[in-house]
């Protein structure tokens, strides 16, 4: 399996612009029935795993259905591989942030994308396999791109130069592309800091420490976040060992 922070982009390329942190019109798509957690379940944003759901729930089998993307194929989604808790869904969140912020939370394996009147779409995410790997602070979203070229940093090929070595040149984007099918490239002081959030081509992997610290979604909550964020859209990484209420 492929780690998967990277260093270019390709296809949908859209430059840095001044910041705009609402969400786009595009935001309301499935929000409606997204169900609601309950305070009690998600306090303060503590993303406390609400009751589980049985896989074969049809309103998460649509979500994480398969579908064309393009020249490309998203393949379905086993939600038995997945912890209920890691699904998307609405959740009650207190946060001080403005609405379209999204907050990751590396301990609790969870993205926040704040709405307002305190709720959040709530992803489950795959982080760094150790501390060191995450991204901490804020950034904004400097660039978006759509099945994306894949490009191993240069510290990754350092680290374990028998797996990224012959990659070095890159990886056009595709269904076999550890970015998988979207990315979100983050920024810090004008500067590219080489994480992403995006796609994977491991499902299971969601819930898990298992990348070389970029931020990873299923293709689904990943096209669906891409959908819902502009060009410039804050993003703030919690530190590591640190769970807050936003």
């Amino acid at each position: 399996m492929l780690a998967s922070c990277v260093t270019t982009s390709a296809k949908i390329d859209t430059p840095l612009a001044t910041p705009a942190i609402a969400p786009q019109a595009g935001a309301a798509v499935q929000l409606a029935a997204l169900p609601v957690v309950k305070p009690e379940e998600a306090q303060t944003g503590a993303a406390t795993a609400p009751q589980t759901t049985e896989p074969t729930d049809p309103h998460y089998a649509a979500l994480y259905a398969g579908s064309k993307d393009g020249a490309y194929a998203i393949k379905a989604v086993n939600l038995a591989s997945v912890a209920p808790r890691f699904w998307r869904r609405e959740v009650s969140y207190e946060s001080s942030e403005k609405t379209g912020t999204i907050i990751v939370d590396p301990n609790k394996r969870f993205l926040y994308l704040v709405q307002g009147n305190g709720k959040a779409l709530r992803y489950g995410v795959g982080v760094g396999k150790v501390a060191d790997y995450n991204f901490q602070g804020e950034a904004v979203i400097a660039r978006k791109a759509a099945w994306p070229r894949w490009t191993p940093t240069p510290t990754m090929i350092a680290r374990n130069p028998k797996q990224y070595g012959r990659y070095r040149a890159g990886m056009a984007g595709g269904p076999s592309n550890p970015l998988g099918a979207r990315a979100l490239y983050l920024y810090s002081g004008g500067r590219d800091t080489l994480y992403r959030l995006h796609g994977t081509t491991n499902p299971s992997a969601i819930g898990t420490k298992v990348s070389s610290g970029c931020i990873r979604l299923t293709n689904q909550d990943i096209i669906d976040l891409y959908k819902r964020v502009p060009v410039g859209t804050k993003v703030i990484v919690l530190p590591t060992g640190a769970s807050r209420s936003a």
